[in-house]
């Protein structure tokens, strides 16, 4: 790998002790759109419940895996509970080389329905594990100053708060 392009990494499954973080495929939208139809999901990261249609225009774009230059890797998973197969949420990361270094952008959802239970927490450790493994060594995310929890998940993480607003939300980094 140069210096200039990230790692061409592609999702694989990753078990935790609870969650199977499944790779993103078209074929979720069906399940993910009455999974994710919630106005107060969308109180801090934005936007509107989708419709089916919706989420399968944008599962086709994501799936690709990277962005047309190349320059950033899109990975994305669906967290699926072990116990019931239940869709509860998703987890992704955007790996690109920032400084010279393989960085991903990481991110979070939880259903509605299963917040407050830790799977955010445990899915995003998961990835950041896995995505250690493949040579990924500076991680971000993006949160909402007022959304608690999802701070809760980047310091769990082992991420700071910077300093850096971005879109209304605060940078967090693992360097």
């Amino acid at each position: 790998m140069s210096p200039a392009t990230p790692p061409h990494l592609a999702a694989q499954p990753i078990r935790t002790s609870r969650l199977l973080l499944d790779p993103l495929r078209v074929e979720h939208a069906v399940e993910a759109a009455p999974a994710f139809d919630d106005e107060a999901l969308h109180t801090y990261i934005g936007g509107s419940p989708a419709t089916v249609d919706q989420l399968r225009a944008r599962y086709e774009r994501q799936v690709v895996g990277r962005s047309a230059d190349s320059a950033q890797s899109w990975l994305n998973w669906m967290l699926r509970r072990l116990d019931t197969g239940e869709l509860v949420g998703t987890v992704q990361a955007t790996v690109s080389v920032a400084n010279g270094r393989p960085t991903a952008e990481v991110a979070w959802v939880v259903s509605t329905g299963h917040q407050g239970q830790g799977y955010a927490r445990e899915a995003s450790a998961g990835m950041v594990v896995w995505l250690r493994e493949q040579g990924v060594d500076t991680l971000v995310a993006h949160v909402h100053p007022e959304h608690a929890a999802s701070a809760g998940v980047a310091r769990a993480l082992g991420l700071r708060p910077t300093a850096d607003v971005v879109d209304g939300e605060v940078r967090w980094s693992s360097s």
